[in-house]
């Protein structure tokens, strides 16, 4: 009988790095059924013995499956600077295996990945506006199932149960990813179906911003959403920034039912964000004349 396959990390307290790199080989063995084990210690005889050994060992040699960052001169980065750590590292040499396509493993690299190894580094990847108020990232799900300064139970069951969540994590992403990628020819299509450039219709909802953020025209998406009403959408005017290419009017802000559908003239009008990236309409002809109200303004 063929020996399982060691992934071998460090033991004692665990952080998003190492948790993630293990969570991409474990998806990556039973999606092959190979049988494997995982085995976490600080023995470096331990550590000889894995046939991957990650986040220990002062070494990265992908030929090898030796993933550290910890050595002098680190591991290297990647053209943004964002140095890599053990997932990234992991993801670099598997990522497009488990995603089926290097499309798909660039967007969870970009949204996963290069995050986390940000973090492991001590790198900051966003400024704070709120001196009190930080975003929660994926390190403070990791640091949440962390043992409390109270709690006696040990490392090994602690790494187990966060090692559960960020496999179904990461399983969720790469089919999020994949979507994303079969989506671009749809976005693509509906562009050049538009009439006017300004204005994107969508028959129904699918991944749009990487592709209409390409095109320096687009400015409102018209979609339907949950099956019941059609939705007005801002497109964002770079990335993920919460600023419009073209805010909808002003005083559509807060409104709702009667309100909005008196001061718009669209009878089936139903909100409008306060925001006013996101307006509502019962139908499909009535966010189309919401979003060419807004491209009037």
């Amino acid at each position: 009988m063929t020996p399982p396959v060691r992934i071998v990390t460090h033991s004692g307290k665990c952080h998003a790095d190492d948790v993630f790199a293990v969570a991409s080989l474990v998806l990556l063995h039973e999606r092959k059924n190979i049988p494997h084990e995982i085995i976490r210690s600080r023995d470096p005889l331990v550590w000889e013995s894995g046939d991957y050994v990650i986040d220990v060992g002062d070494v990265y040699d992908a030929s090898r499956n030796r993933f550290d960052h910890h050595q002098e001169g680190r591991a290297g980065a990647r053209e943004d600077g964002i140095f890599y750590s053990s997932f990234g590292l992991v993801w670099k040499s598997y990522g497009e295996t488990l995603c089926g396509s290097k499309e798909a493993a660039d967007i969870v690299e970009m949204k996963l990945v290069e995050p986390i190894d940000a973090a492991d580094n001590g790198m900051s990847i966003a400024t704070p506006k709120y001196e009190r108020v930080k975003p929660y990232e994926i390190g403070d799900v990791v640091e949440a199932f962390s043992l409390g300064w109270e709690e006696r139970r040990s490392f090994d069951s602690v790494f187990f149960e966060i090692l559960a969540v960020a496999k179904k994590i990461l399983e969720r992403e790469i089919l999020r990813a994949q979507g994303v990628v079969r989506s671009r020819v749809y976005a693509e299509q509906a562009y050049k179906n538009a009439a006017d450039k300004r204005l994107i219709l969508l028959d129904r909802y699918f991944p749009w911003r990487d592709v209409l953020q390409q095109y320096p025209e687009p400015l409102f998406v018209v979609y339907p959403a949950d099956g019941e009403v059609w939705h007005v959408k801002a497109v964002p005017a770079k990335g993920f920034l919460f600023k419009n290419r073209k805010d909808l009017p002003a005083q559509w802000a807060g409104k709702a039912g009667e309100f909005l559908a008196k001061i718009t003239g669209v009878p089936d009008a139903l909100f409008c964000h306060n925001n006013l990236f996101l307006a509502v309409a019962k139908t499909k002809e009535g966010a189309i004349a919401l979003a060419k109200k807004a491209l009037e303004v």
